[in-house]
């Protein structure tokens, strides 16, 4: 078995990179320039849009670990069939779980229903927001201990990159074929809760200033393209997702329970500044 990690410099590409060489399954992280990898992680060097960049480094491959929302995604997997990769296992979203035509859940549900038609066996994995999400607030502390939070009152069981590793390694591995996974963290928090286990973990005495519907949607749509800002008000503001229900899947897959954001939080501390 060999695993191709696409997005393998993110959050949970890289995840799932860890969690390969941490069982010590042979991989190759696609990368477009020359970095640093766990050790028995081969480099693979390739542009994720241009498929025919990496068509070489499919060579061998069984199993490909798939961001969602990318280019000539047709053309990457009959490359990926003729290579002979078995199983594909796709970082999805807890969008789909609502309507499907928004910005978010529209580029996910393409690229599903691009890999149930291509062939192999798959999983799909989709999670809650990331403890990473987090990592937003950095330009924010690092001007004061105030943190503007969006949607304050709205508890969302987020989930530990690493998790979404453990659990796509176990499908890579040919578990889960044909199922899709929905993902949650151990508990749901409100954001003010979550900073205060930030505050926690920096040892700073953090304040989070609950921002209104208004101020939220200013900020949204000021900072990324209409569509998605739209599709995320939705989600939070008006509920159409729940990622506040827990559900016991990482455990189910995993065997153990899922980390907590305290963990998370002081394992990136130093993150922070």
């Amino acid at each position: 078995m060999t695993v191709l990690v696409t997005g393998a410099t993110g959050n949970a590409g890289g995840a799932v990179v860890e969690a390969l060489a941490a069982a010590g399954l042979p991989a190759r992280a696609l990368i477009r320039s020359e970095r640093e990898l766990p050790k028995g992680i081969e480099p693979a060097y390739g542009d994720l849009n241009r498929p025919e960049t990496f068509v070489d480094a499919l060579s061998g491959v069984t199993g490909i670990f798939l961001l969602s929302g990318y280019e000539r995604l047709d053309e990457l997997l009959s490359n990926a069939v003729r290579a002979g990769v078995r199983k594909v296992v796709v970082l999805s979203s807890s969008s789909l779980d609502g309507d499907v035509t928004n910005a978010v859940a529209a580029y996910h549900h393409a690229t599903e229903e691009a890999v149930r038609a291509s062939g192999p066996a798959w999983t799909f994995l989709r999670p809650n927001s990331f403890m990473s999400n987090t990592l937003r607030w950095r330009n924010q502390l690092a001007a004061g201990d105030e943190v503007r939070v969006q949607f304050p009152d709205v508890p969302v069981s987020t989930i530990h990159p690493r998790d979404i590793g453990d659990v796509a390694v176990r499908a890579l591995q040919g578990e889960h074929d044909g199922e899709v996974l929905r993902l949650t963290g151990p508990v749901a928090l409100t954001p003010v809760e979550q900073v205060a286990i930030l505050a926690d973990a920096l040892d700073r005495p953090l304040t989070a200033y609950p921002m209104s519907r208004a101020e939220t949607h200013e900020a949204l749509f000021g900072s990324m393209p209409e569509p998605y800002a739209r599709a995320i008000e939705s989600f939070f503001g008006d509920g159409t997702i729940d990622e506040t229900t827990v559900n016991g899947t990482v455990a189910e897959v995993t065997g153990r329970p899922p980390r907590t954001l305290q963990s998370w939080a002081q394992e990136n501390a130093a993150l922070f500044g």
